[in-house]
């Protein structure tokens, strides 16, 4: 029995994590919004413990901060802050693709490779319509599943975190425009057939374009 105690709790902490990560995400808990163990677990009829144990976790991944007198609140990064992530990522994965040019560093994708493109395909179409609720789960799992093809779980779980945080840096910005068809990348499909041809100074090429393009759009901002 307590083992079976220990699963449930863990699972509800993650279940409720996954509740908050996506409610951050979606920018309807807004960046600098403060909340408490107390008002999470009475919105969810759960206990406290696991509750204070997923917003941990969500501290860990970089999208909230936490204030021992105040309880939580949602992390809120700055222009620096987003132009940093956005360089730290692209040389990150500059250095991935790089890597994977050298005869034999990489094994073949196979089957990999097809939800890759799947995921990419969503991701596009959602970008084209403008749709960034449906866009920014299917964006995210998109990178996370491309890099995890390095085969190095460190790097993927970094880069994750990264691209976690520079969407909710990126959605209130991105929410206050009505049309969003010019402004969201829709280039998943062209880097997976870059990958696919097993041209990989194509996909660091393409990678590193649309890092340039988030920058720009990032200097355009208001400070």
């Amino acid at each position: 029995m307590p083992a079976s105690g220990a699963v449930t709790r863990s699972t509800l902490r993650q279940q409720i994590a996954d509740a908050l990560r996506d409610e951050v995400l979606a920018g309807r808990m807004q960046p600098c919004e403060e909340f408490t163990v107390k008002q999470i677990a009475e919105q969810y009829g759960v206990s406290a413990t696991p509750v204070r144990e997923a917003l941990v976790d969500l501290c860990a991944q970089g999208l909230l901060d936490s204030d021992q007198h105040r309880g939580f609140r949602v992390r809120s990064f700055s222009v620096e802050d987003y132009k940093g992530i956005v360089e730290a990522r692209a040389l990150v994965v500059d250095g991935i693709f790089r890597r994977a040019a050298v005869p034999g560093s990489l094994d073949a994708y196979g089957p990999a490779l097809v939800s890759v493109r799947r995921r990419g395909e969503e991701a596009a179409r959602a970008a084209r319509g403008g749709d960034l609720n449906i866009l920014v789960g299917y964006d995210l799992r998109f990178w996370r599943e491309l890099c995890a093809l390095a085969g190095n779980t460190y790097i993927s779980e970094f880069l994750h975190r990264l691209r976690m945080q520079s969407w909710v840096f990126a959605v209130p910005y991105l929410r206050s425009h009505s049309d969003l068809s010019d402004w969201l990348w829709t280039g998943h499909g062209e880097v997976v057939d870059a990958l696919g041809r097993g041209d990989f100074e194509e996909t660091r090429l393409l990678i590193a374009a649309y890092n340039d393009e988030s920058l720009m759009w990032a200097e355009r901002l208001p400070r």
